[in-house]
C-alpha cells in the first residue's frame, strides 16, 4: 500500500549520500500559520521522503495537524528523527552500524529546534542504550514539553494515544 502526505503538506528529507540512511524528515502544514515545532523521535525510518509517506508518518501528520489535540494545536511543523537512521522496514535489529554516521548530530539539532518532543516508540523500546542516549540529549536542552505515545504510530489510534513523559 502506498501512503501519501496529506494535502497542503511540504516535506523535505535528508539522506546519506548512499540513501541507505534517512537522518531527518521535516513536514510543514502550509495551511497553518507559523507556530510551534514538534520533534518526533522514532526507532528507525521506513520509505518516507518528500513525495511519499509511510503508514507511521501519515498517522503522525493526521494526529498532529488534523485531530485538534490540545498538545498540537499551535504546531505547524514536525521534525521526524530516529534512534537509528538506517532505512529498513522488516526485521530491524538495531546494530551499531544502523545508527548512521551523522544521526546523533541531526537528533540533537531536531531536539534543540523543537518546542515539543514526542517519543514515538510506545511503551516498549528494545534498544535501551539508544533510548538512554535520547534521554540524555533531552536533558541537555532543559525544560521542553515531552510526550510519549502509548504504542508505535504504525499501530496508533487517535484517542488516548499521547501521554506526558518525564526524563529522570
Amino acid at each position: 500500500m502506498t501512503y501519501r502526505h496529506l494535502p497542503q503538506i511540504e516535506a523535505k528529507a535528508y539522506f546519506s549520500d548512499c540513501r541507505r540512511f534517512r537522518y531527518l524528515l521535516t513536514i510543514k502544514d502550509l495551511r497553518r500559520k507559523p507556530g510551534k515545532t514538534v520533534c518526533v523521535i522514532m526507532q528507525n525510518p521506513s520509505v518516507a521522503d518528500e513525495d511519499i509517506a509511510d503508514k507511521s508518518v501519515q498517522f503522525l501528520e493526521k494526529l498532529i495537524f488534523e485531530k485538534e489535540l490540545p498538545e498540537f494545536r499551535e504546531v505547524n511543523q514536525c521534525i521526524i528523527v530516529n534512534q537509528f537512521a538506517r532505512i529498513q522496514t522488516r526485521d530491524f535489529e538495531g546494530k551499531k552500524e544502523d545508527i548512521g554516521k551523522q544521526n546523533d548530530i541531526y537528533l540533537e539539532r531536531a531536539i534543540r529546534d523543537a518546542d515539543i518532543v514526542l517519543l514515538a516508540w510506545g511503551k516498549r523500546n528494545p534498544f535501551s542504550e539508544r533510548q538512554q542516549m535520547s534521554h540524555n540529549m533531552l536533558k541537555k536542552f532543559g525544560k521542553k514539553e515531552i510526550l510519549m505515545t502509548r504504542k508505535h504510530p504504525s499501530r496508533g489510534r487517535y484517542t488516548d494515544f499521547i501521554e506526558p513523559f518525564e526524563i529522570h
